[in-house]
Formats: structure tokens, C-alpha cells, sequence
């Protein structure tokens, strides 16, 4: 009875990185930065395609929505961390935090399906082109976004409540930047085998799953590449799916050697440095990646710097 008391009243002290004071305020204008740069990449993303009829396409289609998950992804996480900057301590409530889990997890979630739609608009493209229009009409690509949408919010429910069961009565401390849910675990006095074994289960639904399709879509993808006689339409195809494979393959690898272990037996400060790589490098990669490096935006900006 005791432990419950203490959970439903539980306030969390989120260290952030003030066990680094020699270095926190070239962090906070790195972070602060990378913050920025996150937020106009991916709106200059959806001004873009918006504004060109000519990319209203399944593909561009898709990227708007990575580029607004990404977008709220970081805001889950930044303003927050940004702020722990100038503080002892952030204060959090255990419902506060439970909703930062919450739509940390549904973004991550979001984020491994959407790659693995995109992954199958590219397949249908490359390996059954007279098909294409057909089968990526409006209806189904809307019903296949609404989808990642959906089951990424249906994810993190078993992870919250399961949490919410357990009893914080050791320090409340968390030494992270956020309210990750395999730091949370680590401080609690109870078991954590049922959070343990629901993220096992729920990690390979939806990631395993999602990056196992993704990989035979394109193995599939470069099977017909191969079969391209034209050198030049063979390396394009190769540059585009190079670098899709390698946001995909930094992505799940980071994801799975973080939160694909007991949380029991992950280092704390290698969770935080890992939890860095994804929450500050991909959004700030993807932009770049699926966009900034394509003719079409290229010739698009130019026509919108042409106009002012």
C-alpha cells in the first residue's frame, strides 16, 4: 500500500545534461540549433510539396508525413530538454511523464511503419510500374498513412499502463533527457518482467516486422535494378535506394540495440547516448536525405525564389 502511495505521487528530477556543466552551453546552442534546423527542413518539406501540383505523388505523399512526425517528434523532446538547460533539475509528475512515453513511443512507432510504406510505394514503382497508379491510388495510400497513424497509437497503451502499475520507491532520479520508459524501469522496486515482455512483443509487431517487409521489398527492388541495361538508370536507382537503406539501417539499428534488451541490464548512460543518435541525427538526416537532395525540390525552390 505503501509503494502504491508513493507511485500515484511520484515526481521525477529528469538529470538532463547537467552532470556535464563544463559543456552546457555549447550543448544548449548545439541542441537548440539542431532544433531549428529540424523544424524549417521538414516544413520547408511540406510548403514544397504542397506548393507543387507536379509532387502531389504516393511518394511526396509519404514524405509529408515523415517530415510532420518528425516535427513533432523532436517537439515531444526538446523544448523540454532545452529548458533543463538553465535548471537544477526538470520536476516532472508520473502522468507527465507516462504522456511523454506515450508519444515517444507512438512517434517511433509511426516512424517504422511509415518507412516500410514507403518502402513498398517504391517497390510497386520499380518492380510493377503499369500497376503503380493503379495500385497506389489516393484511397489506399490515405488508408495505409491513417493506418501507421493508428496502430502507432495503440503501440505505447501496454507500456503505460504496465508502468503505471509499478512502485517508485527508490530515488526519482531519471539520468536521461526525457522520460524514457527503460530509465523509469530502472528505478523501480517492483518487477518489471510483464514491461519487460511486453516490449519484446510489441518491439518486434512493430519494428521487427516493419523493417523485415521493408527488406524484402527491397531486396526485390534491386533484384529488378539489376536487370536495368542502362548504367545510367541502374546508378540512379542504387543512389536513391543507398541512401534510404542507410537511414533505415542506422534507424532500426539504433532503435533495436537500445530498447530490443532487458532494460535491466542496459547502461543508463548508454541508453542516453544511444536515445542522441535518433532523437537528434535522423530527423535532422531525413530532410536532407529524401528531399534536399532531389531534383524535383531543387527545381521547386528555385521557382519559389524566383516569385519573391
Amino acid at each position: 500500500m505503501e509503494g502504491e502511495n508513493q507511485t500515484v505521487g511520484a515526481e521525477f528530477i529528469i538529470v538532463g545534461f547537467n552532470d556535464f556543466p563544463q559543456i552546457l552551453v555549447p550543448l544548449f546552442l548545439a541542441f537548440l540549433l539542431v532544433y531549428f534546423l529540424v523544424l524549417v527542413g521538414n516544413l520547408l518539406i511540406v510548403v514544397i510539396i504542397y506548393s507543387n501540383t507536379h509532387l502531389h505523388t504516393p511518394m511526396y505523399f509519404f514524405l509529408t508525413n515523415l517530415a510532420f512526425l518528425d516535427i513533432c517528434y523532436t517537439t515531444i523532446i526538446f523544448p523540454n530538454m532545452l529548458a533543463n538547460f538553465f535548471l537544477a533539475g526538470t520536476h516532472i509528475s508520473l502522468n507527465r511523464c507516462l504522456l511523454q512515453v506515450f508519444f515517444f513511443i507512438s512517434m517511433v512507432s509511426a516512424e517504422f511503419l511509415l518507412l516500410s510504406v514507403m518502402a513498398y510505394d517504391r517497390y510497386v514503382a520499380i518492380c510493377n510500374p503499369l500497376h503503380y497508379v493503379e495500385t497506389m491510388n489516393d484511397v489506399f495510400c490515405m488508408k495505409m498513412a491513417a493506418g501507421c497513424w493508428l496502430f502507432s497509437f495503440i503501440d505505447p497503451i501496454p507500456h503505460v499502463v504496465l508502468i503505471s502499475r509499478l512502485s517508485f520507491c527508490r530515488s526519482h532520479t531519471i539520468n536521461h533527457f526525457f522520460c524514457d520508459f527503460a530509465a523509469l524501469m530502472n528505478l523501480s522496486c517492483s518487477s518489471t518482467r510483464a514491461v519487460e515482455t511486453a516490449s519484446y512483443i510489441l518491439g518486434f509487431i512493430f519494428g521487427v516486422t516493419p523493417f523485415a517487409l521493408t527488406i524484402a521489398s527491397y531486396i526485390n527492388i534491386i533484384s529488378t535494378i539489376l536487370k536495368i541495361r542502362s548504367k545510367e538508370g541502374r546508378r540512379k536507382a542504387f543512389s536513391t535506394c543507398g541512401s534510404h537503406l542507410t537511414v533505415l539501417i542506422y534507424f532500426y539499428g539504433v532503435i533495436c540495440s537500445t530498447y530490443l534488451r532487458p532494460p535491466s541490464t542496459v547502461s543508463v548512460n548508454n541508453n542516453k547516448v544511444l536515445s542522441l543518435l535518433y532523437v537528434v541525427v535522423t530527423p535532422l538526416c531525413n530532410p536532407i536525405i529524401y528531399s534536399l537532395k532531389n531534383r524535383d525540390f531543387k527545381n521547386t525552390l528555385k521557382k519559389i525564389k524566383n516569385i519573391k
